[in-house]
């Protein structure tokens, strides 16, 4: 169950990723502190190909990782939704993940848990039946918003070439 606003969220929007969302995101997540526990800021062609993959899901599942605006239509980062990929040979394969990435600009205001309630809201509606989220074990702040969410830790895993800790948490939707 989620946990009631102390005070009124702030508009949030979203839309597929557009080829210019691409540098957008590069731009707003080149800030170490933002990627501190992704492994650092990466290259636009990062970017360009997780934006391209991403209309991909949008068009065959009806979800992805929407680009986040704020009520003015400023680029704050990313939330939504897709599938754990294969690839990654660890971790909760298969399930989708929901996930948010705001630039600095937009922290403390209240902008992730009103875009994860609107991916929420989304997948929902597109018949998935729970979600999963995988957070880095010392990423307070999304720790702080999965938890008001509603969803619920089941587990910690290693996360695999280095020393840290992802905890899985999950939430059922019907």
């Amino acid at each position: 169950m989620t946990t009631s606003p102390t005070r009124p969220l702030p508009v949030v929007q979203l839309r597929v990723p557009t080829d210019e969302d691409a540098h957008a995101w590069h731009r707003v997540f080149r800030d170490p502190d933002v990627m501190e526990f992704l492994g650092g800021p990466a290259e636009l062609s990062f970017y360009e190909e997780i934006t391209a993959r991403q209309r991909m899901h949008d068009a065959r599942l009806g979800f992805c990782l929407w680009t986040l605006l704020d009520a003015d239509g400023e680029v704050l980062g990313f939330t939504g939704a897709q599938p754990w990929p294969e690839s990654k040979g660890w971790g909760p394969v298969g399930e989708i993940e929901i996930g948010w990435r705001l630039g600095r600009s937009a922290w403390g205001r209240g902008y992730a848990y009103a875009a994860a309630l609107a991916t929420l809201e989304r997948v929902r509606e597109a018949g998935v039946p729970d979600v999963v989220a995988m957070i880095d074990d010392a990423n307070v702040r999304s720790i702080a918003v999965a938890e008001r969410l509603g969803m619920t830790l089941t587990t910690r895993l290693p996360v695999p070439g280095g020393p840290r800790v992802s905890r899985r948490y999950a939430l059922t939707l019907t």
